[in-house]
């Protein structure tokens, strides 16, 4: 009974390890597919952009939620936008409980005087957070269009003209490519910077060139007002209001454009839990969107290719589902082969998984060398690989976060913390929004470096050499990631370059 039992184990621990790599596989070949159609993008773009020709009215919504360091900067760069003021208006959505609303008030009141329409909207409560404040404004907004901002967002003076200019009359939103102000603040930054920068352009401009769909990303994009009204309204069902707004707005056929060209700057957290924050409601939110709209899109008359992008858009963050589940039982394994050489063969193809891990290293160095030539390969590795190795770390936190929203479990939409950190020589020490403390996913981190560290020392110990780069990755990643976690609970500052 027990050798049954044993071997029941056993034959579990190997589908969970390869349907898990599957996973992993698949989603690679789909980022490559993404970079082959990115790469014939930009063989077929035309220089230059259009000019707008006529001035529609434009509803810029900024909403806020307690951001005393950055509020006063937010709405200093959008009251300097270039746009003519009688045919636009500025909604500054504040929900905040601080100080926040004084400053507020104090800039708003500054513009004003200047003959910039401004005005500050608050609401009784809080409901339905983000997506709550943008629909309240919506009831108001006279503009035919819908430009939106998040408070780390400082666009440039030209972003109104030039992303109205490529509306057509089918066109639902158009997106901007996201910038970094503080982007060598620290490694943390530069690495979250490596990430985003891949997403907003292999992924971005591959999924648009391939007619798949793509997704506002929250911020830094202009909405038509009539999109919005047609795909339902936004709604807080979910902590990604933006990529479940999109896909109900490109089912009912609306178009999406997106401009890699035009860029709008903004400050990337600089500690691990405001990253960690940043990352859980990314991750549950396009969970829940997945379990909200991932039917309908299978069921739509959309071709397959764009079924297939579509399943893993929505599903991109249960690779840290996968990834956890693989290293998890990853060690098992090593005990498995050593005991039943017989299934060797099974290992091999292995290999083929190698294709998925080059599939992803082009798609990342297509990003680099297109929006840096300038940097090197050797700038490319000591980048790539620490990438790798800190996403790896985090799998726990994202997977935990996916596991929550594809089951349903809900929580309150939580803010990123923002710091007005732009130089290596500032401290985010006395912010007031950072919450200090341990939670039981960092402890699960700490144990977790041990746990790989045990892997690495296993498959020395049996000769395996197949799996010790994969343990000493991940032991490397959940290290960094407690480390980073844990100093800033006792306040250091983060990695300086």
């Amino acid at each position: 009974m027990d050798a049954l039992y044993l071997r029941m184990m056993e034959i579990i621990i190997l589908i969970i390890y390869m349907l898990s790599l599957l996973f992993i596989f698949l989603f690679s070949l789909g980022q490559l597919h993404l970079t082959w159609h990115y790469r014939k993008a930009q063989k077929e773009r035309t220089s230059g952009n259009s000019e707008l020709e006529t001035f529609p009215f434009v509803t810029v919504q900024l909403p806020v939620y307690n951001e005393r360091y950055v509020a006063a900067r937010l709405i200093d760069s959008i009251c300097n936008l270039d746009y003519p003021a009688d045919c636009l208006e500025i909604q500054v959505l504040d929900d905040s409980t601080d100080e926040t609303v004084q400053i507020i008030r104090e800039r708003i009141e500054f513009w004003q005087e200047r003959g910039i329409p401004i005005v500050h909207v608050q609401r009784a409560d809080r409901t339905g957070f983000k997506a709550g404040a943008l629909e309240y404004g919506l009831g108001m907004a006279k503009g035919e269009f819908i430009a939106i901002f998040d408070a780390d967002f400082l666009p440039q003076a030209d972003f109104l003209k030039t992303s109205l200019a490529s509306f057509t009359e089918r066109t639902g939103v158009v997106q901007s490519r996201w910038g970094h102000i503080n982007e060598n603040y620290s490694l943390l930054t530069r690495l979250q910077a490596f990430g985003l920068d891949a997403h907003f352009t292999v992924e971005q401009s591959g999924r648009s060139h391939a007619g798949s769909f793509i997704n506002f990303n929250g911020t830094a994009g202009i909405w038509r007002k009539a999109c919005i009204i047609d795909a339902g309204g936004w709604s807080a069902d979910t902590l990604t209001e933006d990529l479940d707004l999109s896909y109900r707005a490109q089912l009912n056929g609306w178009e999406f454009h997106y401009l890699e060209y035009n860029v709008a700057p903004a400050e990337l957290p600089v500690i691990m839990p405001a990253i960690k924050s940043q990352q859980y409601r990314w991750n549950k939110g396009a969970a829940e969107t997945a379990r909200k709209n991932l039917g309908k899109v299978l069921r739509s008359p959309m071709s397959l290719t764009s079924k297939f992008h579509a399943f893993f858009h929505l599903l991109n963050s249960s690779v840290f589902v996968a990834l956890l589940l693989a290293g998890l039982v990853s060690i098992p394994v090593i005990f498995i082969r050593e005991s039943h050489p017989e299934l060797n063969i099974l290992f091999h193809v292995g290999g083929i998984f190698l294709i998925g891990f080059f599939s992803i290293a082009y798609f990342y160095w297509t990003a680099i060398k297109s929006l840096h030539p300038e940097r090197s390969a050797g700038y490319f590795f000591l980048n790539f690989f620490p990438f790798l190795i800190v996403s790896m770390g985090l799998s726990l936190h994202n997977g935990m976060a996916v596991l929550e929203g594809l089951f349903g479990r809900k929580t309150p939409f939580l803010r990123t913390p923002k710091f007005n950190i732009l130089n290596s020589t500032d401290s985010w020490k006395n912010n007031r929004y950072v919450k200090r403390g341990f939670s039981w996913r960092t402890v699960a981190e700490g144990f977790l470096t041990l746990y790989f560290g045990f892997g690495l020392l296993s498959g020395f110990r049996a000769g395996d050499p197949g799996l010790m780069l994969f343990h000493l990755m991940l032991m490397l990643g959940f290290g960094f990631v407690f480390y980073q976690s844990v100093k800033s609970i006792h306040g250091g500052t983060s990695i300086s370059s």
